[in-house]
């Protein structure tokens, strides 16, 4: 059932959602949240319609596995109701804003986890979609479920994380609040079966205690909110998250299901085009299941294909990166100047010319320092100052926000020659 109430009766947000259009300088924004990043083929064809009917053909991967539709004009109504007629709406009009539950984009496919999480990322889910008090929680409260696999975003902070590991031969969950398990110690530990329970502890918790400006996770004293969890609470002895696997989000790996492998692929600087998307979305029909699974590195990912070089060569004829021998593979950018008004330079433009530089490390680049384009902290940073000038950062764990200051005030060009002099051991890790 698709919800259908008129979109102004929505509580107000900054943070775009499928039934809430945010307008920016190039038109309307419609963030479309996936669940666990995944879309059929059929969505996929129905969101690259409605892009190029109702707006700009402009289609975001975001850093959280969800797509966004900008350029977006007078008929966003049609444009809503084309999406929820797909069914990538919520199951009510007040749960849009809380689906935001991140998985691994091989969920159910990687050799390394040590369970599926994805029957129970559907059972939170369904649960924050159909209990009306957690409709409270603010539209970024988001929520990390980790099933131990090698290819997983472990830096992007969560307002609450669970992550799988085994003791005593026993699968249990780690978690964590404000954080992530690639960077921060668990609180305690419960068995699977209760990670659910949990879960909902924890937000009931969070609501009980937090007042109208304690928004985050982050706002509230650790204790306070532990000592209201009636749930026996394990200790977290034997718990390491190893790290994710170099660059596994692009490429072809083999999945734990036998002659199955999946391709991952990046969409350039984040963005795709509708024709783009369709054609993936037939790949996808083609030579996997019908189903594409976007990626926290702002790509796709296509599962279940026993073909993997027929796919890498047509989505690098789409236009896809599909080496991190591409400069812009290793580029993300926020929206800039040319589409958000708060951004002081067109970063979109300035990365296409910082990677024809080819910089050897991983840049970010963000019109502002809110850093829209990267939920964690890149090896290096630009922080624009002015049209195609930015302030140099280096990642430092002694330093917050985006790290070190280098240099003020550089030119792409100089940017560029800066980074290729210097060792890439001081710049990427």
């Amino acid at each position: 059932m698709n919800p259908t109430p008129a979109v102004n009766t929505l509580r107000p947000s900054a943070c775009p959602g499928l039934l809430r259009i945010v307008q920016a300088l190039d038109g309307g924004i419609c963030r479309i949240k996936l669940a666990g990043g995944s879309i059929t083929s059929e969505q996929a064809h129905a969101v690259a319609d409605a892009a190029q009917a109702y707006a700009s053909g402009v289609i975001e991967a975001t850093n959280r596995a969800n797509l966004q539709v900008r350029g977006i004009g007078a008929e966003e109504g049609a444009l809503i109701a084309k999406l929820l007629a797909a069914g990538l709406g919520p199951s009510n009009a007040a749960g849009d804003d809380v689906r935001n539950l991140m998985l691994s984009p091989s969920a159910g496919i990687d050799p390394q986890m040590l369970f599926d999480t994805r029957p129970l990322a559907d059972e939170i889910l369904a649960t924050l979609q159909t209990h009306p008090r957690f409709h409270e929680l603010s539209a970024k409260f988001a929520v990390q479920l980790d099933g131990g696999e090698a290819l997983a975003m472990l830096e992007h902070h969560h307002d609450v994380w669970l992550s799988a590991f085994v003791r005593d031969g026993e699968t249990l969950l780690a978690f964590g609040l404000a954080g992530c398990p690639g960077l921060d110690a668990p609180l305690a530990a419960v068995p699977l079966a209760q990670g659910h329970a949990l879960v909902v502890a924890v937000l009931e918790a969070f609501l009980d205690l937090a007042t109208p400006e304690q928004t985050r996770m982050r706002h509230l004293p650790v204790d306070n909110l532990l000592s209201r969890l009636h749930l026996k609470l394990l200790p977290v002895d034997g718990f390491k998250r190893p790290p994710s696997g170099a660059l596994l989000h692009l490429g072809t790996y083999p999945q734990s299901q036998q002659n199955q492998f999946y391709v991952a692929t990046l969409a350039p600087l984040g963005r795709l085009d509708a024709t783009m998307l369709r054609e993936v979305a037939q790949l996808a029909s083609e030579y996997g299941d019908s189903t594409l699974r976007f990626t926290p590195w702002q790509g796709v990912l296509l599962p279940n294909v026993e073909k993997p070089h027929a796919v890498t060569e047509r989505l690098a004829q789409l236009g896809f990166l599909c080496s991190v021998d591409q400069p812009l593979a290793r580029m993300t950018a926020c929206t800039g100047s040319s589409g958000c008004g708060k951004g002081l330079a067109d970063t979109k433009a300035d990365a296409q010319q910082l990677a024809a530089l080819d910089p050897g490390v991983d840049v970010h680049l963000s019109g502002c320092p809110r850093s829209c384009a990267a939920a964690h902290v890149a090896p290096v940073t630009l922080l624009a100052v002015s049209p195609g000038h930015y302030d140099l950062y280096f990642r430092d764990a002694a330093h917050p926000g985006f790290g070190r200051l280098h240099a003020r005030t550089l030119s792409i060009e100089a940017t560029g020659a800066l980074l290729r002099a210097r060792p890439r051991s001081n710049t990427d890790d």
